[in-house]
């Protein structure tokens, strides 16, 4: 039996600018540049992101392999410390317009869509020292002018942006985890980034929709989204899960489809005296520039359960005094990564997209398997031969095909990533990639993942 999927299918694959173009000719440093050049002990084999896959160099032939391994649509983004010269005044670079147009075009000639986003992590690190980063509302009105010369210069062929990758990642990441510099811990903090990225979105999208070149595109944005899966039937762990939910899903889900935030949430984070600072001018904003198209990037699922003290214990806001994780028995893992595979999830994302979210067009923007130490299956003939990939893909597919069945309105599934990219503070620890890159030599061959891809995306579908 084939599963086939809808006419026009986005099969892709996504990165983005910092994991693999390398920081060749920047005009300017972000903040894991920055990271790197301070603390490069915090990096797994002390690899940073200087050259990264090699991208700015190699990618007319990373595209053609783009192309091999079936690709009809890539997302990469563009740099913010790559084509802006001046912040304050969005002055350009020349050698990043030209690079940027140069990938955009290659894409083009190669028959692949650009799918292009305009921030993934990678804030100027200037922004961060002059202004607190995404604290500022001040930086949310200098994106806004990178944006609109991102639409200007490039707005004629990109007719997919995106305003940013998972802006969860950068609140969590930044502000109450500790995995990405600055690595802050201040919930107070944390809540207004979120808000201020929110704000940052949309007046971004008010830019777009204000340029008639691109009247024909399309703009979204792109989240990290599973549902909060409660533990048990248990009250207590049901009302986590609930929290869970308006946390780490509505939290962005709302102002970007449905203009507005949660009143559950907001309720509760005035009750706990965290709530961020707005205007109704923004408000209006927010209201008004609400995204055509979703990107839903979905690894693992997000299991919770009651936390182990009550949240009115004397402690500083953090979401999660609300919840704890919880680990489910018996459940399938990818050991290397961490992380749970429950490929189901899919399909019940699709169905709360199309119950909750006016069944909003959406696409998968990425989904995928970290694997460490990969050359253990590289065959006979100098190939690794990922099968546990190729399993894991199909698995996720088969689920979302189930969803859009069932009438969601999804149409395009992308893996993470084309390339072994580098990731962050893990640098090249997991490997992800269709194509495999050595970068001792940045010799890059597909694995068997990238031959299965090829040839679903020829069939549009594959057998199960």
């Amino acid at each position: 039996m084939q599963l086939n999927f809808p006419d026009n299918f986005w099969w892709g694959a996504a990165t983005s600018g910092p994991q693999s173009e390398g920081r060749f000719h920047k005009s300017h440093a972000n903040v894991f540049d920055y990271w790197y050049d301070t603390t490069p002990t915090d990096f797994h084999d002390f690899v940073g992101p200087n050259t990264a896959s090699d991208f700015y160099h190699s990618f007319r032939a990373d595209i053609k392999l783009m192309k091999q391994v079936g690709l009809n649509t890539v997302r990469t983004s563009i740099q913010w410390t790559r084509l802006i010269d001046d912040f304050e005044t969005a002055s350009l670079n020349p050698d990043g317009v030209r690079f940027y147009n140069d990938v955009i075009d290659e894409f083009i000639a190669n028959g692949i869509t650009p799918i292009i986003n305009l921030h993934h992590f990678d804030l100027p690190v200037e922004l961060y020292q002059q202004y607190g980063g995404w604290e500022s509302k001040h930086v949310t009105d200098l994106y806004a002018k990178y944006a609109e010369q991102c639409f200007r210069l490039f707005g004629d062929r990109v007719k997919n942006w995106f305003t940013f990758n998972e802006p969860m990642v950068i609140v969590e990441g930044q502000y109450l985890h500790q995995f990405h510099y600055p690595k802050i811990v201040d919930g107070k903090k944390a809540v207004q980034v979120a808000y201020n990225l929110a704000l940052a979105s949309a007046k971004a999208i008010a830019k777009y929709r204000s340029l008639s070149k691109n009247n024909d595109g399309k703009i979204g944005t792109i989240l990290n989204l599973t549902p909060a899966y409660a533990a048990s039937d248990d009250p207590a762990d049901q009302k986590a899960a609930h929290i869970a939910e308006l946390w780490t899903n509505k939290l962005f889900l709302y102002p970007a489809i449905l203009g507005h935030f949660s009143e559950e949430l907001v309720e509760l984070l005035t009750k706990d005296q965290v709530i961020w600072q707005s205007t109704p001018e923004e408000t209006e904003l927010i209201k008004h520039n609400t995204i055509d198209q979703l990107g839903v990037n979905y690894y693992h699922p997000f299991r919770v359960q009651r936390p182990d003290i009550s949240p009115d214990s004397l402690m500083d806001w953090m979401p999660n005094k609300y919840f704890a994780n919880y680990d489910m028995p018996g459940r399938v893992m990818n050991v290397d990564k961490g992380w749970e595979i429950y490929p189901k999830a899919l399909y019940d994302i699709a169905l709360n997209i199309r119950d909750e979210y006016h069944n909003i067009p959406w696409f998968v923007s990425e989904n995928g398997m970290g694997v460490s130490r990969e050359e253990r299956y590289l065959n006979d003939q100098g190939m690794i031969d990922d099968q546990y990939r190729i399993k894991f893909m199909k698995e996720h597919l088969t689920w979302l095909h189930k969803g859009i069945t069932a009438g969601s309105n999804c149409f395009g599934y992308h893996v993470w990533t084309p390339i072994d990219c580098w990731s962050w503070a893990n640098a090249y620890r997991n490997r992800y990639g269709l194509i495999r890159n050595d970068i001792r030599t940045q010799t890059k061959t597909i694995k068997a993942s990238g031959h299965w891809l090829a040839e679903t995306s020829k069939q549009n579908g594959f057998d199960i």
